[in-house]
């Protein structure tokens, strides 16, 4: 067997080696994902201990290092992933709807209805609460996140100057509601709305 081909096939092997441990390591890492989830939605701790979620994991101090430096890292894993979830429901709203008005109103009203669902609720306050450490700790992932949900809204308003304002605007009333416990009002979000559509047609004219 030549030397080249000895070399390509232990780099087909390695290659099968390495995608089998990762596709291991992505369901470990969603795991401990999980795991913190349960733990918040059971304890009601916006900042649950790494004993708790690693008991709830069934996993080491050992194996949780193996993937994260600290838990404000998993923390902004947990952010980053119901930011994410978030994203593809306000783009799934958006999509059923052509008008730009339309669009903006239905980002608005998906971001507030957070606050009405027990389990975005639940998955949304840990972040409300951490979310400045974590913004500081990591600067560039935390804004990637944000950024994610500014761009579905760019669909609609096609400027970005405007969805920085609306994100806000959305996301400050989402946070006064899981702050007071209590869903966004029909009313309340129907004045967000019309506000967020004034702003955009008032910058047009």
């Amino acid at each position: 067997m030549s030397n080249a081909l000895t070399h390509t096939i232990a780099d087909r092997a390695i290659e099968r080696t390495v995608a089998e441990r990762r596709e291991e390591y992505v369901q470990e890492i969603q795991r401990i994902l999980e795991a913190t989830y349960r733990v918040i939605g059971r304890t009601g701790q916006l900042d649950p201990s790494l004993r708790d979620v690693l008991k709830e994991a069934k996993l080491s101090t050992q194996g949780f290092y193996r993937y994260f430096q600290s838990k404000d890292e998993l923390l902004l894993l947990l952010l980053d992933d119901g930011r994410r979830q978030l994203v593809g429901y306000l783009e799934h709203r958006m999509a059923r709807v052509t008008t730009t008005e339309e669009r903006i109103r239905a980002w608005v009203e998906g971001v507030l209805a957070q606050a009405s669902r027990p389990d975005a609720a639940s998955r949304t306050l840990p972040f409300m609460t951490n979310e400045d450490r974590l913004a500081a700790l990591f600067p560039e992932e935390h804004q990637a996140s944000i950024d994610a949900l500014v761009d579905v809204l760019r669909a609609a308003t096609l400027d970005r100057a405007d969805a920085v304002a609306i994100y806000h605007v959305a996301f400050g009333a989402l946070h006064a509601a899981l702050r007071r416990g209590d869903p966004v009002g029909k009313d309340e979000a129907e004045h967000l709305v019309r506000f967020c559509l004034r702003g955009i047609t008032r910058g047009k004219s």
